[in-house]
């Protein structure tokens, strides 16, 4: 039975849990669940805490798992992704204030505050610079405030907090991170695990494209069909009226409506756009 690590909270978890649900999988009805089996998929799902699924997955205690492509790099754990989910995005940057620390070369002989060490300790090593890395499990923008470091890295979304404490971003961000789904090398599972991608695939597929669908005069198709070029090519069939044809193509679900504008304007009728539920390509 496949072996799979959700987390069990946090922002990743109901965007996870969500995923492995359109994916065709069992998930917790309730929070407090804490283990699931799907024995349909021969699946078992563990609802762990975020930071440490990367942990279980090296440890082979576990055989995937979804986390955020940070944490799985801070965790120091054999484990690798295997693909990203398109969910739960974030930057890590250093951020201090004005006008004390601000340029990442500044940060040599200092004390940097953050709740990611391993990450921040790694960054530095290739950046060739020594520092003193403090960690700390939250509240980290208010480190410097309170003499515990001289500038932080932390992950940076809007940036709100880090300006209510006269902080600023310096640098180039450390990491780019979102959701990604990872796994181990425990023996016989890799064909399971394929499956898994491939229904997870599936899913961002369908949410990434739409189904499109309209009637074109049949000397405009070579045209339309520029428009509307599909994954591999559009579907087109012939209709009653021998001067139009039908065309069906998935494309992508931004820009649609300016797609539908255009097909207009060439003379396409009938266009309907419809959501894809899920998908194998």
């Amino acid at each position: 039975m496949l072996r799979i690590a959700v987390p069990n909270k946090g922002s990743l978890s109901d965007a996870a849990v969500e995923l492995l649900r359109e994916a065709g999988y069992r998930t917790r009805r309730d929070s407090k669940e804490l283990v699931v089996t799907d024995v349909e998929n021969d699946v078992e799902f563990f609802y762990l805490r975020p930071r440490d699924i990367a942990v279980y997955v090296g440890s082979g205690t576990v055989d995937a798992g979804v986390t955020g492509r940070d944490l799985l790099l801070d965790s120091g754990s054999s484990a690798v992704e295997v693909m990203a989910l398109g969910f739960g995005a974030s930057t890590f940057r250093y951020a201090g204030k004005p006008g004390h620390v601000s340029d990442i070369a500044d940060i040599a002989g200092k004390r940097v505050a953050t709740s990611y060490a391993g990450l921040v300790r790694s960054d530095l090593a290739a950046r060739g610079l020594a520092a003193d890395v403090v960690r700390l499990d939250g509240a980290v923008e208010t480190a410097i405030t309170l003499g515990v470091a001289d500038c932080i890295a932390d992950v940076v979304e809007t940036g709100t907090t880090l300006r209510q404490q006269g902080l600023e971003v310096f640098g180039e961000p450390i990491l780019r991170s979102e959701a990604v789904l990872i796994r181990g090398d425990r023996p016989g599972e890799a064909a399971a695990i394929e499956v898994l991608q491939r229904r997870i695939a599936g899913v961002i597929t369908a949410r990434t494209y739409v189904m499109l669908d309209y009637d074109c005069p049949k000397d405009l198709v070579d045209r339309a069909c520029e428009l509307t070029p599909g994954l591999e090519s559009p579907t087109v069939s012939s209709l009653q009226d021998d001067a139009w044809v039908a065309v069906r193509a998935m494309v992508p679900r931004v820009g649609r409506n300016r797609l539908m504008d255009e097909l207009y304007d060439l003379g396409a009728r009938a266009i309907l756009v419809t959501d894809i539920a899920a998908c194998r390509l």
